[in-house]
């Protein structure tokens, strides 16, 4: 049996989906496609079932939130970030497919249909960062209680902290804690 040559991973998804490739980032030996988040599961299933790439090996999904506190998202096209960190098994090489998500309709398509394995880092992802996979057959929290208000990953959720206590404001912060009542 011989194995077919490594293809460029950037070169087989232009060549297969022409209008779906957005963008292509070289960075100390890891490629990054930005593609459309439209089409994220057509190219799932390019980059995993082409000779010369099969990257079988779903090992991660991660969602970024690049809102800044002064306003806007720096210069990203929009304000969240969808990545899908692959492994081909056979040749030993990473890809990492990156989605942009708009702000008003925070929607990706699900890729359980491509990786089984999705289906609990896209709940994780729902459920702390507001980003909704549409197909997924099970959309509830997975980490938070179900009545809990809004995603604690983003970064303007406020943020819920107790004043450290140290010699000088041990009086201010014991006047503030609960106590059991005889």
């Amino acid at each position: 049996m011989t194995i077919p040559s490594a293809l460029d991973p950037a070169v087989a998804v232009r060549t297969a989906l022409p209008d779906v490739l957005l963008d292509t980032v070289e960075f100390r030996g890891e490629t990054t496609l930005v593609v459309a988040r439209e089409r994220i599961a057509e190219v799932a299933t390019v980059v995993r079932d082409t000779p010369g790439l099969v990257y079988n090996f779903l090992s991660d999904i991660s969602a970024v939130d690049y809102w800044e506190p002064y306003g806007g998202w720096g210069e990203r096209p929009e304000r969240f970030a969808v990545s899908y960190h692959l492994l081909s098994m056979l040749y030993k090489r990473r890809l990492r497919l990156k989605v942009y998500v708009p702000e008003d309709d925070p929607v990706v398509p699900t890729i359980i249909g491509v990786w089984p394995a999705a289906n609990w880092l896209e709940r994780e992802i729902h459920d702390l960062m507001g980003i909704r996979f549409d197909g997924h057959p099970d959309q509830r929290r997975l980490m938070l209680p179900d009545d809990w208000q809004g995603h604690p990953h983003r970064r303007d959720y406020p943020l819920g902290y107790e004043t450290i206590m140290f010699s000088f404001n041990a009086d201010e912060i014991m006047k503030h804690k609960p106590f059991a009542k005889e």
